[in-house]
């Protein structure tokens, strides 16, 4: 059984499915996909993750802010924060993190939102999802200054191994997407072989990023098999024994996740 750890199910492109998400998450199902970490990048959408957690017996969320979804001088709220993350579907806090690639100038406020989720994580013992951008040496710092009690993971992986080094002693684990099996991906495919086998997870971060053979199309769960299958080739392992480490780093990063040990449907409304 596959895992995949972020996903944006909110935002699909449904048309190869006919407009149906449930046929989507069948596809992904077919496909060996038995969950699926939905990721709140808003205020906005918190709502909406928590619906397909609840609706799914297969889809737990994470709720926070991303950097590049903040509200010009404004931090959310660490009581909106928590109060958020009190749903028994929430099991992970963000995505959130630092991007300096396309808002450099919005690193002040990133810092503040960051820390603010960090604290949530203190506070709640949640793990913190974590997208870094342009951002290599505050995302490390702040991390740091932090000391979280509970391991995180860095989301969508595209650093160099210094980085992936310094995060992998800091407890965090280091999650992969389709980026992985681009050609000028060289230095992330020597990270991707170089991870403890213990501390990696797989991910499509869909609708964006589809990997080879789809790239240049809408991403879509079911796709994480073939990102699976090409770390597993690229690791020198059986596809089966990818599979079923990558799963059980899943459940011991996000224990409350509701991850079975078969395929699952959809709960009937």
């Amino acid at each position: 059984m596959l895992v995949d750890s972020h996903c944006h199910l909110d935002r699909l492109d449904l048309a190869q499915h006919g407009g149906s998400l449930d046929a989507a998450l069948e596809a992904a199902r077919q496909r060996g996909v038995g969950h699926f970490l939905c990721i709140g990048v808003s205020a906005e959408n918190a709502a909406d993750v928590k619906a397909l957690a609840d609706r799914y017996a297969d889809v737990d969320c994470s709720v926070g802010i991303h950097p590049l979804d903040l509200k010009p001088g404004e931090a959310p709220a660490l009581d909106w924060l928590l109060g958020e993350l009190n749903h028994p579907r929430v099991v992970a806090i963000g995505e959130t993190g630092l991007d300096y690639h396309y808002e450099p100038e919005a690193a002040e406020l990133q810092q503040a939102s960051f820390r603010l989720h960090l604290q949530a994580a203190q506070q709640t013992g949640k793990p913190v999802i974590v997208h870094t951008r342009g951002a290599r040496a505050d995302t490390l710092a702040l991390l740091r200054e932090a000391a979280l009690p509970q391991a995180g993971v860095l989301h969508c992986f595209t650093e160099d191994w210094d980085m992936a080094k310094a995060a992998l002693d800091l407890g965090f684990y280091i999650s992969l997407s389709g980026i992985v099996t681009f050609r000028n991906a060289d230095a992330l495919r020597d990270v991707a072989r170089q991870v403890p086998a213990d501390r990696l997870l797989v991910e499509t971060d869909s609708p964006y990023l589809a990997p080879i053979p789809h790239r240049g199309k809408p991403n879509l769960p079911e796709y994480v098999r073939d990102v699976a299958d090409y770390l597993a080739m690229l690791r020198g392992e059986s596809y089966e024994r990818f599979a079923e480490q990558t799963t059980e780093n899943f459940k011991r990063l996000f224990p409350l996740a509701h991850v079975a040990g078969s395929l699952q449907h959809c709960v009937d409304n």
